[in-house]
């Protein structure tokens, strides 16, 4: 346990000094929330009994999601390969897997830091609240951490090198960042826009968020969670069958 602490701690003040993860996954989203929230004070559409602002923090907390689970831990773990870092691992304390699971330990941190920080600007600025069940969305959120976990551990172990990991992950990561629902809301794209993004699994984990935050059944989401929970368990037995440590 000491030596997991250890590790944690340094990759934790590693993580920091790059600047991509606090760029993309803290300031980022808080400034996405922040002009959310100066235009989301009106109800989300005629005769809502929530605004646009409620309506869309479920989105505003996947934006951390996302930039850690398709931009850090995969970039992160195909560098360390790529550098034979992975490698000198086998010879010290430290096993891979240990590696591994701090990598994913610190980006959950990072997305949680990220989601506190929005919720907490949002109550402070407009007196948000939310109208669903906290357990719910958190359980939820869970979920749509371990998808897009998933597919960043799939990235990372099947990238030959860091330049490979860094084209699959911008391919993958913006177009879910301005096309899932982070950003622009689903429900005002037009209908062959929304089928378009609803091939993006953050769809419909945005989808699912936004369920959750406004205390909304889930009856009519039962693909989204189908499509959510595949993508996760088949994107996990990926990466744990072609992780590549050397």
């Amino acid at each position: 346990m000491k030596t997991f602490r250890t590790l944690l701690w340094s990759e934790w003040k590693l993580s920091m000094r790059d600047m991509n993860i606090p760029l993309f996954a803290l300031i980022q989203p808080l400034i996405v929330a922040l002009v959310i929230g100066f235009l989301g004070g009106h109800p989300a559409y005629e005769g809502a009994d929530y605004t646009f602002l409620q309506q869309s923090f479920g989105a505003l907390a996947s934006l951390a999601v996302c930039a850690t689970g398709l931009m850090g831990l995969p970039l992160v773990l195909a560098d360390y390969r790529h550098k034979k870092i992975l490698r000198q691992f086998i010879v010290t304390p430290v096993s891979p897997a240990q590696m591994l699971i701090v990598q994913c330990v610190i980006s959950l941190i990072v997305s949680l830091v990220s989601m506190a920080s929005i919720y907490g600007l949002c109550r402070l600025l407009w007196g948000y609240r939310m109208a669903g069940s906290a357990p719910v969305f958190f359980l939820v959120y869970l979920l749509v951490v371990f998808s897009m976990f998933s597919i960043g551990m799939v990235i990372a172990g099947l990238a030959p090198n860091i330049k490979t990991a860094s084209l699959v992950c911008t391919l993958l990561y913006f177009p879910m960042f301005f096309f899932s629902g982070a950003t622009i809301p689903y429900e005002i794209m037009p209908v062959f826009a929304q089928k378009m993004m609803n091939v993006l699994p953050l769809t419909h984990g945005i989808k699912l968020l936004k369920a959750a935050s406004l205390g909304l059944p889930f009856d009519r989401l039962t693909v989204s969670l189908a499509v959510l929970g595949g993508v996760g368990v088949v994107c996990a037995a990926l990466s744990i069958r072609f992780f590549k440590w050397t």
